[in-house]
């Protein structure tokens, strides 16, 4: 099920750009279902640091995450996301989208100050996911056996797992890309980097950021037609080598690889796709593709015929229900699953 929506394709140019208030994504909370064998998998596979626990949550980050946490797990019924939560550029910024944000109806409130960082605003997307912004936060401090000989380093490198570094974006389902896509662009001042369009016009997914990555927000269509939902959450290694050393540790372990090592065309980033055990789909990104240093770029936009190699570069395809998967788990139909990203056979030449 696909939204037909149509946004307008316009490029801003540099005097349409509302400054960003946003400045990064600050942590994601994800819930699960089987919240010991969760942390287990981000601690002892991927090497992320337990900072806190509290009630049903645990707070973990990477080790080269700044700040108290970028990462919450909740134990929950069933999988999803919690939260997502993006610090703003200032304490005025903040202000500025709380007041936008009401225009929009969109809004859940202020909250007091939580584990990590202070006073929040919440809001959902159009598509009803729960977000917030914030500026205070805490950061990390590194116990004196953990620091390491470079002073601009938040802490050594873990010994266990292969260690993500950080937090890098997170991927949305939604039954109405324009209308989620609008949102993070005029409430939260992101811009839109690359963009699928289907030959009827239908936008089927859409990549923004704040800053010179290619993205830290993706939207893609949830083709079951379920609101709300999480496509997946996506931390850092920075090398590509990453890659295959975790996906050694995680077949060996029985953690279900659903794609990768490849590269995805979009964002020319190389990447793995894992579904942790509450099952939660988790990305891994082996580096940048590239940086966007144009004050002035202009979205570039994907079609059907290209969209194979925008998906997986190497040939390597991904999954028929890659627009249908996400959490909370719903039953996919067999219309939901689809052929857009099927590379074309191969021509080889037979004697």
């Amino acid at each position: 099920m696909i939204n037909t929506t149509q946004r307008d394709k316009r490029s801003k140019g540099p005097g349409e750009m509302q400054p960003h208030t946003i400045a990064q994504l600050a942590h994601v909370e994800l819930l699960t279902s089987t919240p010991d064998e969760s942390v287990a998998f981000f601690k002892n596979l991927l090497g992320m640091i337990e900072t806190r626990r509290e009630r049903e949550s645990v707070y973990l980050r990477g080790y080269q995450d700044t700040y108290h946490h970028s990462l919450i797990v909740t134990g929950s019924d069933k999988a999803g996301l919690g939260h997502a939560a993006h610090r703003t550029v200032s304490e005025q910024a903040l202000d500025q989208v709380a007041r936008g944000i009401e225009s929009t109806g969109l809004e859940r409130g202020w909250i007091d100050a939580d584990i990590g960082h202070g006073r929040a605003y919440r809001f959902e997307t159009p598509d009803g996911h729960i977000g917030e912004v914030l500026w205070d936060v805490e950061r990390y401090v590194c116990p004196e056996r953990d620091r390491s000989a470079m002073p601009n380093a938040p802490q050594k490198r873990p010994l266990q797992g292969v260690p993500v570094r950080r937090l890098d974006h997170i991927n949305y389902m939604t039954t109405d890309v324009p209308a989620t896509t609008r949102f993070f662009e005029q409430q939260l001042s992101f811009r839109c980097r690359e963009r699928v369009e289907l030959d009827d016009g239908t936008e089927l997914g859409a990549w923004l950021s704040v800053d010179v990555l290619a993205h830290e927000v993706a939207v893609m269509q949830d083709m079951t037609g379920t609101r709300g939902r999480l496509h997946h959450v996506a931390f850092w290694y920075g090398v590509e080598q990453h890659l295959n050393d975790i996906a050694e540790i995680l077949r060996d372990r029985d953690i279900t690889i659903e794609a990768g090592p490849s590269k995805h065309g979009i964002t020319q980033s190389p990447f793995l796709y894992a579904i942790e055990p509450g099952g939660n789909r988790i990305e891994l990104f082996g580096g940048y593709g590239y940086l966007i240093l144009e004050p002035d770029w202009q979205t570039r936009t994907w079609t059907e015929a290209n969209l194979p190699a925008g998906a997986s570069l190497y040939g390597l395809e991904l999954s028929p229900t890659y627009f249908a998967y996400g959490t909370p788990v719903v039953e996919i139909a067999a219309e939901a699953a689809t052929d857009l990203l099927k590379h074309a056979a191969a021509a080889i030449p037979v004697s």
